[in-house]
């Protein structure tokens, strides 16, 4: 049987996350204690920690269930209704990392506000771990919320308060007493590497600092959901891997759920199991992340991959493309290559094999969604035959190819 790793080659995520791990359900002790947790559980307050379900993405029905869901406001000083969402579906798997992207007034915003209940839908169900949050009341809504936990863009920070004191802010709302405070929020500090700033004030910290706060905070309740709000859209690149690398790692091991909404492809390929791309108030694409990488269908989506993975073409090949064939010219193939070929020497073979020359124009190789993920742009010549045939030879292995034009 395998022992666990020594404490001292354990990271800080690995040793924190083993404190936040559950007990046995006849060793769990409530956050809050006495009066305090009689009020708690009164209040329908459940601090227990969740095992994560391991098997989450195999199952295919929805934790998180958008059904039909419009949103429409209406309008001011006599202006017309402005319609946020537009009969949107989207359906989210227990344990998934899903990323809603879309351009500023897509109706991102609305829609994650729709799931933790602080807007209501126009038409629709909205429905999270089988519940209509829809239909609460304000009342009923204070329950369902402490199992949604949020990240926000611009951190949401009280000034005043120190790091613990932030982290800490969600369990005093809900009556639980200081030890049991402590036993909660110093491993999530671990976990989040800021176990030294506890008590530090916000304008102490930095911007990447500041969002391992609020991520701290958006885990104190034990939420089964956690949305994320452009969490990393004022953050550097160097510090938004960082942020997403750590928001990967916890999903993992504590089996949550996740929304993201990002107008950033860059914040999807690193993380994203799905995404679903809005624009208009619609979801107008959604699927796997490699899927859609490998070949968006809608315009919205094609553009927000332009910049990404190599996709967009040179500009001096583009200024050359022309889409009717060319005599004595060559085709340029867009060449997607992806799971259990990504690797393989498929040109070289392609060459030796079929006797095609093939000239690699660029490219870029990397990994998404866990998999090998790369795009090549390649020229090979131009007639009929010999296209259908190298079309033929990397279809049958599984390579997705689109002829994007022709140069002489």
């Amino acid at each position: 049987m395998a022992h666990p790793a020594p404490q001292a080659l354990r990271s800080p995520l690995q040793r924190a996350l083993s404190l936040l791990r559950p007990s046995p359900v006849s060793e769990r002790t409530p956050i809050a204690r006495g009066a305090d947790a009689s009020s708690a559980h009164a209040r329908g307050i459940e601090l227990a920690d969740r095992a994560p379900d391991r098997e989450a993405r195999q199952h295919p029905e929805g934790f998180i269930c958008l059904e039909s869901v419009s949103k429409v406001y209406p309008g001011r000083h006599g202006g017309p209704a402005v319609a946020a969402l537009d009969g949107v579906d989207l359906s989210v798997a227990r344990g998934e990392i899903v990323g809603v992207i879309g351009r500023s007034g897509a109706g991102k915003s609305t829609l994650i506000r729709l799931v933790n209940g602080l807007e209501k839908p126009t038409s629709g169900r909205v429905v999270v771990d089988g519940i209509d949050v829809g239909a609460l009341d304000e009342r009923a809504l204070g329950p369902a919320r402490r199992s949604i936990g949020m990240i926000f863009q611009h951190f949401n920070l009280l000034s005043s308060r120190t790091v613990f004191d932030n982290v800490a802010l969600p369990l005093e709302i809900l009556g639980a007493d200081r030890a049991g405070i402590r036993r909660r929020v110093e491993p999530l500090l671990d976990m989040v590497g800021l176990a030294d700033k506890r008590d530090r004030y916000p304008a102490e910290l930095s911007g990447g600092q500041k969002q391992r706060v609020g991520i701290a905070r958006a885990l104190a309740t034990e939420p089964k959901v956690l949305l994320s709000d452009e969490a990393t859209s004022a953050l550097d690149p160097e510090t938004t891997a960082s942020i997403l690398d750590l928001l990967a790692g916890i999903q993992r091991e504590l089996g949550l759920t996740i929304l993201m909404i990002t107008h950033e492809m860059a914040v999807i390929r690193r993380i994203a199991h799905r995404v679903a791309v809005i624009d208009g108030g619609r979801i107008v694409e959604q699927g796997e992340v490699a899927d859609v990488f490998a070949a968006p269908a809608h315009a919205t989506t094609r553009s927000f991959l332009g910049a990404e993975t190599g996709r967009s073409v040179p500009a001096w090949i583009a200024e050359r493309l022309q889409q009717a064939p060319v005599e004595g010219g060559k085709a340029v193939l867009r060449i997607v290559f992806r799971g259990e070929h990504a690797t393989d020497p498929v040109l070289s073979q392609l060459s030796r094999e079929l006797g095609i020359d093939v000239n690699i124009l660029s490219g870029s190789i990397e990994r998404i969604a866990g998999q090998p993920f790369g795009i090549l742009l390649v020229a090979l010549p131009g007639g009929a035959e010999a296209l259908a045939r190298a079309t033929g030879f990397l279809a049958d292995r599984e390579l997705h190819t689109e002829v994007i034009g022709h140069v002489r």
